[in-house]
Parts: structure tokens; C-alpha cells; sequence
């Protein structure tokens, strides 16, 4: 039986700045080594060690490539708000457990007109989750926790909520290029999940 969650977003939040810089650089289509050389050697990401430039690195690659060419473009070369929908998209895509913390715990509250998240809807999220995939249950408390800040910071750096302090909700809508994006491509079910929040 395959996993429905992993833990892997728990290694950043959206990061704009550094997920720009390696969309553009992904447009240049990089072999392996130009990939390690531009992180290692360059210091594409500007962070003081190695192995963290490789982490983020390859978690935004991942994130990523749930887009395509014409989105990389975007996601580098757009303004602000273009670029972060486009990276909440790209890390719903590559993460059930945002997407389903956003449907279940953003959008209820929206439903409910509960203004505010709190530390506790997490422990409730967090109980459904392993009921549905039983594996989550072996992750240890501190990943637990880093996994909620992790997708509160995301749900902040887009504008979802006000602050990771208040957690209070202020929804957004779609940016046109995003909707567009969105629709080309097909995929209802991101679109739908951002129309709802």
C-alpha cells in the first residue's frame, strides 16, 4: 500500500526568493553536475552551508517540476503575487498534506466563519490523517510540530493568513495568469481548492 502522506514539506516553506532563482535556473535546463556546481560551487542560494543549499534545492526542484516550463517562467520572472500562487500550487501538488490541511481545516473555518486557526485544529487534522494513512503515526512529535509551522509559514507567505502568530484567515482570490495557468492545464482539483479558500 502506497503512502497518501510524506514528510518532506517539513524541509521549507514556499521560499520565494531561492524558488525563483532555481526556476530560472531550471529554464536553462541543467545537467547534474551544472545542478551541484550551481549550488555548491556558485552558491546559487547564498546559505552559508552546502548540504542546506542541496536541501532546500532539491525540495524546490521537486515542487517544481509539478509545473512546467511555461510556469517556471512565471514563478521567476512574474511579480510578487503571481509568483507565490504559483509556488502554493506547486507545493499543493507535491504535498496531500497541505492540500488536505487546506480543505479541511482552511476551508472549514472559512465555512464556519472561524476567524483564526489555532494550535489544537492541528492535533485534529493530525488524528484524521493517520486514520487514513496509518504510516503517519510513526512520525515523531518534533516533525509533527515542524509540519504545522512549515504549512502555516506557507499559508502566511501566500497571504492566506494574516500572520504565523494570529493565524487569523484572510483569503485570497486567483490571480488571472494563475487561473489561466490552472485551467490550461487542466487541473480542477488545485483550482477548485483555491477558489474555495
Amino acid at each position: 500500500m502506497t503512502n497518501i502522506y510524506n514528510a518532506e514539506i517539513s524541509a521549507g516553506s514556499l521560499m520565494p526568493l531561492e524558488s525563483r532563482r532555481i526556476a530560472a535556473f531550471l529554464l536553462t535546463q541543467p545537467t547534474e553536475s551544472a545542478w551541484r556546481r550551481a549550488l555548491v560551487e556558485e552558491n546559487l542560494l547564498q546559505k552559508k552551508a552546502p548540504s542546506t543549499a542541496l536541501r532546500q534545492a532539491k525540495l524546490i526542484r521537486k515542487r517544481l517540476e509539478t509545473l512546467d516550463p511555461p510556469a517556471w517562467e512565471l514563478v521567476a520572472n512574474r511579480e510578487q503575487e503571481v509568483s507565490i500562487q504559483l509556488l502554493l500550487v506547486a507545493a499543493i501538488r507535491h504535498s496531500q498534506l497541505l492540500a488536505d490541511f487546506i480543505e479541511h481545516v482552511y476551508i472549514d473555518h472559512q465555512r464556519r466563519l472561524d476567524l483564526a486557526i489555532l494550535p489544537g485544529n492541528w492535533d485534529g487534522f493530525f488524528t484524521e490523517c493517520t486514520h487514513k494513512d496509518p504510516s503517519v503515526s510513526s512520525w515523531s512529535a518534533s516533525t509533527q510540530t515542524k509540519l504545522f509551522q512549515v504549512i502555516i509559514r506557507i499559508l502566511s507567505e501566500a497571504k492566506y493568513i494574516e500572520s504565523t502568530r494570529n493565524m487569523k484567515l484572510t483569503p485570497q482570490s486567483l490571480h488571472p495568469e494563475v487561473k489561466r495557468y490552472l485551467s490550461t492545464s487542466g487541473d480542477t482539483y488545485v483550482m477548485s481548492l483555491l477558489e474555495r479558500a
